[in-house]
């Protein structure tokens, strides 16, 4: 009986919020720098609308909802795997190191690449973009993993580790960036604070499966966070093999965070914020807690990019710092709390 409602509440849940991004889908495809009324929005899809709304919606602003609902969802999962992995509510991967890990490696490969990232990146570029950030998230991952072991895994360690790799790991960004001219460097610093500014359907095209295929896989292994959330000792008497499904979760995380952070640069507080509000509302259980998190990430990145374009119009803020002014108070939140 007890399923039964929290079935029903799960269901009305992931009904309101998906109508909420529906409902900002729409605002976010009508504001911007070029008004679009609903009329023409429209007509527009319709293939009656004009070349300007046309390159606007379809060029423009669509490819970027759709990456800020791919992005959204990929962090937020991650952060409720990886919560769930140390049981730590403080583990995100823009805290621990793994976005700043895979941020380190995008510029460095675009720079080596493009040679001038200001020119703009190539296809072959921007296809090899999620692989190089996998291997900076997996990288900072391990050196975390490894630094953080001591006769198991314990989750105040492997946070103060992680805290200390992400502030390793962005300040060789720093360097890095030196490296570029001026007008270089500000694009740069505008995409590690987190931007999706300037993307189109083959930055989709790129992380789109990665995101699919290890959402689905993470679904599958749903019930394994359950169990492991039980205790190591309880866990291993139900037979789960503890630290090979920690590793395979934690790399789970690693490619949803770092393939995110291949397109949108380091969101931070995104997957802290999103398992947090989305176990308040369905409660623990990972299988109704990992989607309900998937959404809520989409629909306050959403948010979020629709207020960064729009706010100090015809100026852009990065996504990031947005999402940040709400996380870290939530964050202080958390520590006074805990």
């Amino acid at each position: 009986m007890i399923d039964v409602k929290k079935d029903k509440k799960f269901i009305y849940t992931i009904g309101i919020i998906t109508s909420l991004i529906i409902i900002t889908f729409l605002v976010s495809l009508n504001m911007g720098s070029l008004k679009i009324g609903v009329i023409d929005v429209i007509k527009t899809f319709l293939g009656q609308g004009s070349r300007a709304h046309e390159i606007a919606l379809f060029r423009l602003r669509l490819p970027r909802i759709v990456i800020g609902i791919l992005i959204g969802t990929a962090l937020a999962v991650a952060g409720a795997i990886l919560q769930g992995v140390t049981k730590n509510d403080l583990a995100d991967s823009g805290i621990l190191g793994i976005n700043s890990g895979a941020s380190l490696f995008v510029v460095a490969y675009i720079y080596f690449m493009n040679g001038n990232v200001y020119d703009g990146v190539s296809n072959f570029t921007v296809f090899t973009m999620p692989i190089v950030a996998l291997s900076g998230a997996l990288f900072g991952a391990f050196l975390i993993y490894i630094l953080a072991w001591k006769n198991g895994i314990n989750s105040s360690r492997l946070l103060l580790v992680g805290i200390g790799i992400n502030t390793a790991f962005t300040s060789l960004l720093t360097i890095f960036q030196l490296k570029f001219t001026t007008q270089e460097f500000n694009r740069v610093l505008a995409w590690t604070s987190g931007s999706i500014w300037g993307t189109n359907w083959k930055y989709v095209m790129a992380v789109l499966p990665f995101i699919l295929i290890f959402m689905w896989i993470t679904l599958y292994k749903s019930r394994y966070l359950d169990i492991l959330n039980l205790g190591d000792e309880v866990a291993t008497g139900l037979g789960a093999d503890v630290e090979k499904e920690r590793r395979r979760l934690i790399i789970y995380a690693v490619i949803l965070a770092g393939v995110a952070t291949s397109v949108a640069g380091s969101i931070a507080f995104l997957g802290l914020v999103s398992p947090h509000i989305a176990r308040r509302l369905v409660g623990p259980k990972h299988k109704r807690l990992i989607p309900t998190s998937a959404l809520i990430g989409a629909l306050i990145l959403l948010i979020a990019d629709t207020i960064s374009r729009n706010l100090l119009a015809p100026m852009e803020i990065p996504v990031g710092i947005v999402i940040s002014i709400i996380g870290v108070p939530y964050f202080i939140y958390l520590m006074l709390a805990d």
